[in-house]
């Protein structure tokens, strides 16, 4: 295989905090010559686990951007053994962009992984993360929210794994976490995801969705900073104590968890965030937007739960994530 056209302008082997760049060159209309430079940050204090903490795997999803910048402005070296590296924008286009995905080759990161050498820029990136990034680490957490289409109950979550020794790590970190909601959750389609490539290789993973629409708020990023504190705690990399939330359980056993629209036009949510639903219950409107007068298509939850996630914002095409029911366990 080709070496990785991306250089690190940090030692991950050098005690101290150090803040620095992913180089992978990139000639473009704008910088023939130029390159992509990713911000990164290693902080490392002699002998001991290593965790990778990422943001911005899609562009427009905030919080965990936030908290990282304010943790890697303000990390005391004392209280750390071992290593932590943080990439607050993984998909670095798409962050500047405003977008999910990046505007130089409409690479989509979590759905590009083992990645390429000699692949598009994002597929090199993840190239790096694969070959090099990863195998560093013992934990993995990647922040995520809704970004501009979607909205979520703020909730952390492990996935079903093949290895029940490691899906019990995976639980017990998302536990400490300790998010408003605790989510084991189904993928609609896992392939090429970064969750799955750190899973593969044995790593202990935990990802977020800490609600959604474009932004933050000052109620999510403290989410987001108090998760990343405890995820540090629990992996045995900082010092001090886990800071103790109330969490609900949440499952998706089935695909009938997802609504997935079929239709296109105006969406009137007949369901909140948050709300318990019975099987049959209507949960969405959907009006033709091009007529009055019309009735809407009414879609009804498949099974019994709670509402985890809804199309934002107010118009909705067919083919779009509609809801997601998880059932509190």
């Amino acid at each position: 295989m080709r070496p990785s056209p991306v250089s690190a302008t940090v030692d991950f082997e050098q005690d101290g905090v150090q803040h620095g760049f992913l180089k992978l060159p990139c000639s473009r209309d704008e910088s023939a010559w130029g390159a992509l430079m990713t911000p990164i940050t290693v902080a490392k204090n002699g002998d001991g686990p290593t965790a990778i903490i990422t943001g911005a795997n899609h562009g427009d999803e905030y919080e965990g951007p936030v908290a990282m910048c304010k943790y890697a402005s303000s990390i005391d070296l004392d209280e750390i053994t071992g290593r932590v590296i943080l990439v607050p924008f993984f998909n670095f286009p798409a962050f500047k962009a405003a977008k999910r995905t990046s505007p130089i080759d409409g690479g989509n990161m979590n759905r590009v992984f083992p990645g390429r050498p000699d692949g598009n820029f994002t597929e090199k990136t993840a190239d790096y993360f694969q070959r090099h990034l990863l195998p560093m680490c013992d934990y993995v957490l990647d922040f995520h929210s809704g970004g501009k289409t979607l909205d979520f109950v703020p909730f952390a979550c492990a996935h079903i794994l093949p290895d029940k020794d490691q899906e019990a790590r995976c639980v017990a970190a998302m536990k400490a976490f300790a998010a408003p909601y605790s989510m084991m959750l189904l993928e609609i389609d896992a392939t090429g995801m970064y969750d799955s490539a750190a899973e593969e290789m044995g790593k202990v993973f935990v990802s977020t969705e800490l609600r959604g629409g474009g932004t933050s708020t000052a109620e999510t990023v403290k989410f987001a900073e108090t998760g990343l504190h405890n995820f540090l705690v629990h992996a045995g990399i900082k010092k001090g104590e886990l800071i103790p939330r109330e969490t609900v359980f949440l499952d998706m056993p089935d695909g009938n968890c997802f609504v997935t629209c079929e239709h296109e036009g105006l969406l009137e949510m007949c369901v909140d965030l948050g709300q318990t639903v019975n099987e049959g219950d209507v949960i969405a409107r959907i009006y033709d937007m091009n007529r009055t007068g019309t009735a809407p298509v009414e879609y009804r939850a498949k099974i019994s739960g709670m509402l985890a996630q809804r199309h934002y914002p107010g118009l909705i095409a067919c083919g779009d994530a509609l809801a997601v029911i998880a059932v509190v366990k």
